[in-house]
């Protein structure tokens, strides 16, 4: 896999889960939606959408009285606003029974409407005997989807506008997809060394603690059947993208790459390779800048390592990810 030279991203769309009022369907309490341009705009050019609701699916409709969580935080009642009516056991029973159904819909991630009380991820108010709020709850049907989906990228449509955890999830939902892929392939200890041949500069750029951990275990993988590697290698790999980049992490898999071409590089592009590094480092410019340098030289010197890690492009390029300082 040539991931410098080729524009290698799968032509069919990656699903994921999402809350059905941040497509602009009509399916709030009040008949309105939470429609993001984000999500419908930007990310609809890559993924398929498959869209919950949990309100509506459970049969309350709409428009229907609003509801709050109250209760102990780590297992709140679902209850009216007004009338005090209690819908736990209906959305927990609805509830359970989805995220089976979801099993067959070969999710990638999930995209949670924050602040709800059925799908809000983190921070909902859960509100005492007292009727006073605290942030420390979970929407009752994000709760049971993640406990079911442990692995699963997930965030919620307010987060997803920090520039850093956008990028962190969108990273993880490729990285998920191409997993996806490999598995539907003959399992193999080869294939899977191939794999992370590929993603070792990823891996790095998440922290060297994981690096070393999967390496080991790839490894010591002629000593472990491919029944139990893949499953320890899936679990270890989506525990390490989690981790989030810093600039600090990204200095060092580019330093790591810059040695790549020690015997190749001039003095003149050693010192302007290492100005973009300390540019960066002062956040003047956007990683996307030594980056494109940096792939500028594995086609110059066709460095056939460097050439297939995805490191260099682990998400469509059309996204701007990596082009914040």
């Amino acid at each position: 896999m040539d991931v410098v030279s080729l524009g290698w991203f799968m032509e069919e769309k990656i699903r994921i889960g999402i809350s059905t009022c941040l497509l602009g369907e009509s399916v709030r309490y009040d008949g309105g939606h939470k429609r993001d341009r984000f999500v419908t705009d930007t990310l609809g050019q890559f993924l398929e959408f498959v869209p919950v609701c949990p309100e509506m699916e459970c049969g309350l409709g709409v428009p229907r009285e609003s509801m709050r969580l109250v209760g102990d935080p780590d297992s709140p009642r679902l209850v009216t606003n007004r009338t005090r009516i209690d819908h736990t056991k209906r959305m927990i029973t609805w509830a359970r029974k989805r995220v089976k159904e979801l099993e067959k819909e070969d999710l990638c991630g999930f995209i949670f409407k924050s602040r709800s009380p059925s799908s809000g991820m983190e921070k909902v108010r859960v509100y005492n005997e007292k009727g006073i709020p605290e942030k420390k709850g979970v929407g009752m049907f994000a709760r049971i989807f993640m406990k079911h989906f442990p692995l699963l990228p997930v965030e919620e449509d307010g987060r997803l506008h920090d520039i850093k955890l956008r990028e962190n999830f969108i990273e993880r939902i490729f990285a998920l997809k191409r997993w996806r892929d490999l598995l539907d392939e003959k399992r193999s200890r080869g294939r899977l060394v191939a794999f992370h041949t590929q993603h070792k500069l990823l891996i790095l750029s998440h922290g060297q603690k994981h690096s070393r951990i999967l390496g080991k275990l790839v490894a010591e993988a002629k000593s472990i059947s491919p029944k139990q590697l893949y499953p320890q290698y899936q679990a270890l790999f989506m525990e390490a993208l989690k981790l989030k980049t810093t600039v600090k992490k990204n200095i060092n898999v580019l330093q790591h790459m810059m040695g790549y071409f020690k015997k190749q590089l001039s003095a003149d592009e050693k010192h302007e390779l290492l100005e973009t590094f300390n540019q960066y480092r002062e956040g003047y410019i956007p990683l996307i800048v030594p980056l494109t340098l940096i792939k500028h030289y594995v086609r110059k010197y066709d460095q056939s390592y460097l050439k297939q890690q995805v490191y260099l492009n682990p998400h469509p390029v059309e996204l701007k990810l990596r082009n914040h300082a």
